[in-house]
């Protein structure tokens, strides 16, 4: 048997559960949640839900339409990646509030995941540099393009090339959509 000392760490849901409750005084969560009210969608506290993912899933969360924003809490551990987790998906959220986006729509996707990647802040400097990327120039939107095909692979309408034709599609209209923001964070 392993042990438990080689695991990564990890988080219980209701220590998981506890991170989101946090989240929700962020500054950045509480705009996109008053947006998406004025957008006619309101978001309550149980919108949000920590839960355990399988472990072959490589993302830290999850929107979908009808029942919330998942947060996986065997994936997050830090108060900080609970952060990021729920604008990511609030921004999906907001992008499927305001356009009705067809997620088996390949291009529809891939332009959420743009702005989710871009708005975020999935892709500054200092968490790129953790994760081992270091460019000086143009790393930003490398780092958007690659979490963009990584999410689309999950996506079985998205095979082959059709991920990346799609991404390529949509990528400047959807990089430079900034709303609800005036410009990006």
């Amino acid at each position: 048997m392993a042990s438990k000392r080689n695991s990564p760490p990890t988080t219980t849901v209701a220590e998981c559960q506890t991170m989101i409750q946090n989240t929700l005084q962020n500054p950045m969560v509480k705009f996109l949640r008053q947006q998406m009210e004025k957008a006619g969608c309101p978001v309550r506290d149980s919108f949000f839900r920590a839960v355990y993912c399988p472990p072959h899933k490589a993302a830290q969360g999850a929107f979908m339409r009808g029942k919330g924003v998942f947060v996986c809490s065997n994936y997050s551990v830090l108060q900080e990646q609970v952060d990021r987790v729920i604008i990511h998906e609030l921004i999906h959220a907001f992008d499927d509030c305001r356009a009705k986006i067809n997620w088996n729509n390949c291009a529809h996707h891939a332009c959420s995941e743009i702005r989710a990647g871009h708005l975020s802040g999935d892709c500054h400097f200092k968490r790129e540099l953790l994760r081992g990327f270091l460019k000086l120039r143009g790393q930003g939107q490398e780092c958007v393009r690659r979490r963009v095909m990584e999410s689309l692979s999950a996506n079985p309408n998205c095979a082959g090339s059709v991920a990346k034709n799609s991404m390529e599609a949509v990528w400047d209209i959807c990089y430079n959509d900034t709303k609800p923001f005036d410009r990006a964070p």
